[in-house]
């Protein structure tokens, strides 16, 4: 197994659907920069990683820090459909409780059941392990609206100005 293939590998399982072989890994170079770039926020700070019509949904690095030691999370059911911005689930805290917000239009396919039993892997790795849910997109054009991490880093400075 080639270097270039295991490093993809580790980085993102999740994002690489398929590999239609070594030679075609070998003609582009990966990056973790690469797959950070994809990632978009909301304004209610979640984050969501596209691949194909598929969204894993998350809170920010910031929102996981301002509620604190997240002790308990609902997520929404799986086959249940969101309109953008629609409220899909709680987070609760040791300082606080927080709705979640569906950053896109889309059906729910699949949560994160290793988060439901332990609601620290939000604080500990809120963009790996921490996920919170996948959904199929309905309105992929929505994606537009969303924020790169530059711009997040921006909205987050400027609302704390």
């Amino acid at each position: 197994m080639s270097l270039i293939y295991r490093t993809v590998l580790n980085l993102s399982r999740s994002k690489i659907s398929y590999i239609r072989g070594i030679s075609n890994l070998q003609q582009h170079k990966f990056s973790t920069s690469t797959f950070l770039a994809a990632r978009k926020y909301s304004a209610d700070h979640e984050w969501v990683d596209i691949n194909g019509l598929i969204g894993t949904v998350g809170i920010s690095n910031h929102a996981q820090d301002a509620l604190g030691d997240i002790v308990y999370v609902q997520l929404p059911d799986v086959g249940t459909e969101y309109s953008q911005k629609d409220e899909c689930g709680a987070l609760e805290s040791v300082k606080a409780a927080s709705e979640l917000y569906c950053p896109l239009s889309g059906k729910v396919t699949e949560r994160n059941i290793e988060v439901e039993g332990s609601p620290g892997l939000i604080n500990k790795s809120c963009y790996d392990k921490g996920w919170l849910f996948k959904l199929e997109l309905t309105k992929p054009e929505e994606v537009d609206g969303l924020m790169d991490e530059a711009a997040y880093t921006a909205f987050l400075k400027s609302t704390h100005e």
